[in-house]
C-alpha cells in the first residue's frame, strides 16, 4: 500500500494578514531612518543597492493591491508549494520593474506610505478565497498573503545584511509562515521520509527517499535556526559553509541537503 499523501499545511488567514501588515510597518521605521549614504550601499542581491531593495519591499507588497484591483480568475492555477519553484522564472522581470520602480519613487518614505494605506485599505473587506491574477499563476488571497511572508522576511534579512545596525525586527508569525512555506517545500522536492529536518521552534519536516523512521531518534537529522534555514532556502548561505561554521548540525548518511538547495533564488 502506497503511503497516505500528506495534508497540505494550513494557516490562520488573520494571524497572516496581521504579520505582513506588521512585518511591512516594521520595514517601514526602518526605512524612515537610513541615511542617503546607507540607501546608496551595496547589498548581496548582485547589482542591486539599498534603495532598489527597499524599493523591491514596496513592490512585492504592493502587488497584493494590484491584484486585488484587477479582475478576479476563473478559477486557481497554482497551489502554496508551487510558488516557491516557479519565481525563478519572473527573476529578469522583477529585476527591471525594481529598479523602474526605484528611480521613479525618489522618496521611499512616501512610497512606503501609500503602500501601506492602500494595503490596508484593499484587505479591509477582501475574503481570503478571493482569487488573484498573479503572473505565476492564479492564487487564492490567503495564500497569496503567506507567500508575501516569505517575500518580508528574506528582504527584511537583505536590509539587516546590508545596512550595520539597522536590525529589524522580525514578526514572529511572518518568521513562522516563512519557515514552514520553505521547509514544506523541501519535502515536496524530495519527498520522503528517511531524513528529519528541524527548524525550531517552527517547523520539523520528514524528506529524502529512503528507510523511513518511524520511533526513537531518527538515523538522519538537519537541525538549523529559521534565519539559518531561510538563508539556505534562498542561496543566501552555502550548505557546506553553515555546516562548518555550525550553523547546521547534520547527522547521517541521507542527512547532506547540499543538493537539494537553493529552494529558490
Amino acid at each position: 500500500m502506497p503511503p497516505a499523501k500528506k495534508r497540505a499545511r494550513t494557516y490562520d488567514p488573520a494571524k497572516i494578514r496581521t504579520a505582513v501588515l506588521t512585518q511591512f510597518g516594521h520595514v517601514r521605521a526602518a526605512v524612515r531612518t537610513l541615511t542617503p549614504e546607507q540607501v546608496a550601499l551595496p547589498t548581496r542581491l548582485e547589482g542591486w543597492t539599498v534603495r532598489d531593495l527597499a524599493a523591491h519591499v514596496a513592490m512585492t507588497v504592493d502587488a497584493v493591491s494590484r491584484h486585488l484591483d484587477r479582475d478576479e480568475p476563473a478559477r486557481a492555477e497554482l497551489a502554496l508549494l508551487d510558488w516557491p519553484f516557479a519565481t525563478a522564472a519572473l527573476a529578469g522581470d522583477i529585476d527591471d520593474g525594481t529598479r523602474d520602480l526605484a528611480a521613479a519613487n525618489p522618496d521611499l518614505v512616501a512610497l512606503y506610505a501609500r503602500t501601506e494605506e492602500r494595503l490596508t485599505q484593499r484587505l479591509a473587506d477582501a475574503p481570503g478565497g478571493r482569487l488573484l491574477a498573479a503572473r505565476i499563476g492564479a492564487m487564492p488571497l490567503a495564500d497569496y498573503l503567506v507567500t508575501r511572508t516569505v517575500e518580508l522576511v528574506v528582504h527584511t534579512d537583505d536590509l539587516n545584511a546590508a545596512v550595520p545596525g539597522l536590525d529589524i525586527p522580525y514578526d514572529r508569525q511572518a518568521l513562522a509562515a516563512c519557515t514552514r512555506l520553505l521547509a514544506d517545500a523541501l519535502a515536496a522536492k524530495a519527498p520522503g521520509g528517511s531524513t528529519e529536518v528541524r527548524i525550531p521552534p517552527y517547523a520539523v519536516v520528514q524528506c529524502v527517499e529512503g528507510p523511513r523512521h518511524t520511533r526513537g531518534t531518527p538515523p538522519n537529522v538537519v537541525e538549523t535556526d529559521p534565519l539559518t534555514w531561510i538563508r539556505l532556502a534562498t542561496g543566501r548561505v552555502a550548505w557546506q559553509a553553515s555546516v562548518a561554521q555550525a550553523k547546521v548540525r547534520a547527522s547521517g548518511e541521507r542527512a547532506d541537503l547540499g543538493g537539494l538547495l537553493p529552494l529558490m533564488g
